[in-house]
């Protein structure tokens, strides 16, 4: 599970800007990115995460609770952005044939040491959600986890994918920072719940690197609109959709998510649709 700004926590000699960039640019910055900040995310969210858990969000909110999936006993499931395969970990727990896919190895190589760690292997790929390495028809469930989605630039390309390796009646599941988050700073305090840029505006947020010029990171923002109207065109009806609310207990703070504004706008959408 990702979180947007997670690949790029250290931003000395990192320029923000915000400029239009294509898939290929936006693949080789992430993947470099996710390579170098898998230990340290591994490291900070691990715990969180659980080694076979399957948590949609900063909430805490997990698949136990949701059950977003439906039964995957005896079910394929294929896992975008799969990290170090925690979910994918707690599908096969739960009798279900999991695969995992991610961009960047350095995050598979930390599944294969979860793989080690709990006896559970999960079988992976290193590829990119826009390209899938798979048969077609071969999945009865597709989920992200704050994966890969939020870090492509054709997303029609990869919904397409999807529902290419999506058995008839399959399910698509996925959560995203809720849309709504793009017009306010990530800031996890006060000066994070003042709006400062349209929530129409889809031009990628990009961090280029100071010294050599390079784009080093890329997230794309789409409106719930835009989602909505992705899914309708690869044939996928929207059946649920989930906004998970801040639980009261809760004081844990990742990122820009926190306490302070989860109790007042949502930091987390999730989207449950269905392959026609």
């Amino acid at each position: 599970m990702g979180s947007p700004g997670d690949g790029a926590p250290d931003t000395t000699g990192v320029r923000a800007i915000r400029v239009r960039v294509g898939e290929e640019t936006s693949r080789v910055a992430n993947r470099r990115d996710w390579d170098r900040y898998a230990d340290e995310y591994q490291a900070t969210h691990g715990a969180f995460l659980g080694d076979a858990g399957f948590v949609w969000g900063p909430e805490g909110h997990t698949e136990d609770e949701t059950r977003l999936l439906g039964d995957v006993a005896g079910r394929w499931v294929l896992e975008l952005g799969c990290g170090a395969g925690q979910c994918s970990r707690w599908v096969i727990d739960h009798g279900g044939h999991a695969v995992g896919l991610d961009l960047s190895l350095r995050q598979l190589q930390h599944s294969r040491r979860l793989d080690a760690e709990t006896g559970t292997p999960v079988p992976a790929v290193c590829a990119t959600a826009t390209a899938l390495p798979l048969p077609d028809e071969r999945f009865d469930v597709v989920f992200s986890s704050f994966g890969a989605l939020q870090f492509v630039a054709d997303a029609d390309v990869m919904v397409a994918e999807v529902r290419r390796v999506l058995r008839p009646g399959g399910r698509f599941v996925f959560s995203v920072t809720h849309p709504t988050r793009w017009m306010f700073p990530d800031d996890p305090e006060e000066g994070g719940l003042t709006a400062s840029q349209s929530y129409w505006d889809r031009t990628p947020y990009v961090e280029v690197d100071d010294a050599t010029g390079d784009v080093s990171y890329v997230e794309h923002h789409r409106t719930i609109g835009d989602w909505v109207s992705l899914l309708a065109a690869e044939g996928m009806a929207l059946v649920r959709f989930d906004e998970p609310e801040w639980p009261a207990d809760h004081d844990r703070t990742w990122g820009g998510w926190s306490r302070t504004r989860g109790l007042l706008t949502p930091g987390t959408a999730i989207f449950v649709a269905r392959r026609d």
